[in-house]
């Protein structure tokens, strides 16, 4: 057995124990989806306002990971950055509280950025 067909078969295994332990994850997942759905059911509460419960938390979720950066978390969430800012608007989230105080510099603090032009 030569050495390009053990690596092929090793990373054959990797690949199958990855996808292996995707499968356990998911699996975890959907029954604990399955547990809150039913949670919710009996308690009564509407369809409308678990979908936009949902949205809410989740977008606050992807929010928080990039510290309020709307553009990179509407990438991440795969929708225009518009749709974020305005679906943000419709939930009342306050994306005031995730940026955590950072803010850019003033433009006198900034370093000198110099035109690509050349100054003839």
């Amino acid at each position: 057995m030569t050495s390009s067909t053990s690596s092929k078969r090793n990373l054959a295994n990797r690949e199958k124990r990855r996808w292996q332990l995707f499968k356990k994850k998911e699996d975890a997942l959907r029954d604990q989806l399955e547990a809150l759905i039913l949670q919710m059911y009996k308690s009564n509460i509407f369809y409308s306002e678990a979908v936009r419960e949902f949205k809410k938390r989740f977008i606050l979720t992807v929010l928080q990971e990039n510290n309020g950066n709307q553009c990179r978390a509407a990438r991440q969430l795969g929708m225009h950055r518009n749709t974020l800012s305005r679906t943000i608007s419709e939930l009342k989230i306050d994306i005031r509280q995730l940026r955590a105080g950072v803010k850019r510099p003033p433009r006198s603090a900034r370093p000198a950025v110099y035109d690509k032009k050349a100054v003839r």
